[in-house]
């Protein structure tokens, strides 16, 4: 039983935690409620306001599927070259995902100024390097994991494990799309495979259906969108008109039904797709400048031209209003290690050799072209890999091991410093050192770029609010324009 005394004692306790969150509020130290976009079942992509105005309207995701060697790249580090040979100070007995470190080991390919910010890129992305006073370069980041499938889930979802909606998702799930004959988030895989986790790095996780990227390439077209040749065109109409009514006839008679209108809505969309998707990836008509440009002409390099096709499909999309675009170089679907990805943990440079220029001249290109046509204004690019490697070879080989200490992302477009440096590893390239920059913190600064407060944006599942940044992530306001 309460007495008067404890009474008084707990009622002047309660009300002094009143009294501090009334501080904390105004002072905006408590987490934002969250809130959920207007999400309307017969129209899961109808386009949504942000919760602020935003910088960028689409996002372009190019992700280097392997983890590309920051060190080979962009990450210029002149005493990696002074002392080649050596040893890693502080590593002594350090072993990463393959085994034990050799020696430090020199950047392996040039690297020269580009640009009015005099920005030191290495040859192997030459293309890249052009547009060096656009890119604002984040060489700060840390990841979570050593391990490619991991990496790419954190990379794409903000989470190490399987399960988890993809940035993409998220996005759409709050912003919808502008186009509704197209689907507002498009994955495009490398022509040659799937990356290690596959699905996963644009899957919609526990989010509706609705909101998985579709995944298409310039080789690989959207399959089972065409009639089969063998129904007549009456009948197919016929018959879409005949389910059409049954279906709205069901809609009247079940108003609450909204598993129903989201089926409507997809199959809807679907229909549409049928001849939107075949019109966007038909390359044919493309000018034969552009193709050039891009390296799609490149008898010679299949691969390289298949990717530059990938590449004008990915320009194409964000031309048509397309939210959220996901481009992938490098493939786990070939048989592992070799010259389809950036893993170079044997012969790197032999493996470079082939893989860098497949890259480096359409990503080149594809910049190019977004600026010219001034989609560079409204899209956000974000370049980014699962995690980096070592400055050193690894024992007994000539390649570079897995590193999630310290490596780059870039962002390029709307709402970033164009021609900025963000962080910085160690004189080696090793560990994040100065302003280091976590996943989470990519993601919240991609968002908000959106319009979107990532601390805002939730869903509700078992009982948890879920975020794309769990309960982490910040604002690089520093990257900011």
């Amino acid at each position: 039983m309460l007495d008067r005394r404890s009474f008084l004692g707990q009622a002047a306790t309660g009300l002094g935690g009143i009294a501090l969150l009334d501080l904390l509020q105004r002072d905006r130290l408590l987490a934002a409620q969250p809130i959920r976009p207007d999400i309307l079942p017969t129209r899961p992509h109808a386009a949504r306001p942000p919760h602020f105005s935003p910088k960028a309207k689409q996002v372009l995701v190019i992700f280097c599927s392997g983890a590309i060697s920051q060190m080979d790249t962009w990450d210029y580090k002149p005493e990696l070259a002074k002392r080649h040979g050596q040893p890693l100070p502080g590593a002594d007995g350090f072993i990463t995902s393959q085994g034990q470190q050799g020696n430090l080991t020199r950047p392996l390919y040039p690297f020269r100024r580009y640009g009015q910010s005099g920005k030191m890129v290495s040859d192997l992305v030459s293309h890249i390097g052009e547009f060096a006073d656009d890119i604002c370069w984040v060489h700060s980041v840390k990841g979570k994991t050593n391990s490619h499938g991991p990496g790419e889930n954190f990379m794409s979802t903000g989470f190490t494990a399987d399960g988890f909606p993809s940035m993409g998702a998220w996005a759409t799930y709050a912003l919808g799309s502008e186009n509704e004959s197209l689907p507002a988030y498009v994955a495009i895989p490398d022509p040659r495979g799937k990356p290690q986790s596959s699905v996963n790095n644009w899957a919609p996780g526990f989010l509706p259906a609705a909101y998985q990227g579709v995944d298409f390439n310039s080789t690989h077209p959207v399959r089972n969108l065409a009639r089969p040749a063998s129904i007549p065109v009456t009948a197919d109409r016929a018959a879409r008109d005949l389910i059409q009514s049954l279906n709205r006839r069901h809609l009247e008679r079940f108003p609450g039904d909204t598993d129903l209108a989201a089926r409507i809505a997809a199959y809807q969309i679907t229909g549409r797709m049928q001849t939107s998707i075949p019109a966007v990836s038909d390359l044919s008509r493309e000018p034969a400048h552009i193709l050039k440009m891009y390296g799609a002409d490149d008898t010679k390099t299949k691969h390289k031209a298949d990717y530059a096709r990938n590449c004008i499909l990915a320009r194409r999309l964000l031309e048509k209003g397309v939210r959220f675009v996901q481009l992938f170089n490098g493939s786990y679907q070939t048989g592992g290690e070799g010259t389809s990805n950036w893993d170079g943990h044997k012969k790197l440079t032999a493996q470079y050799d082939v893989h860098g220029p497949i890259f480096n001249q359409p990503t080149g290109a594809l910049l190019r072209d977004l600026k010219q046509r001034g989609l560079l204004e409204n899209t956000l690019v974000f370049c980014c890999s699962e995690f980096g490697r070592m400055p050193t070879f690894q024992k007994g080989a000539s390649g570079r091991d897995h590193n999630p200490d310290g490596f780059t992302a870039w962002f390029a477009g709307a709402g970033v410093k164009r021609g900025h440096t963000h962080g910085a590893t160690d004189p080696f390239g090793w560990k994040a050192e100065q302003n280091p920059v976590t996943v989470h913190d990519l993601h919240a600064t991609a968002l908000h770029l959106l319009g979107l407060n990532h601390e805002r944006l939730s869903y509700r599942q078992n009982g948890t609010e879920r975020r794309l940044t769990d309960v982490h992530g910040h604002v690089i306001k520093e990257v900011l324009a």
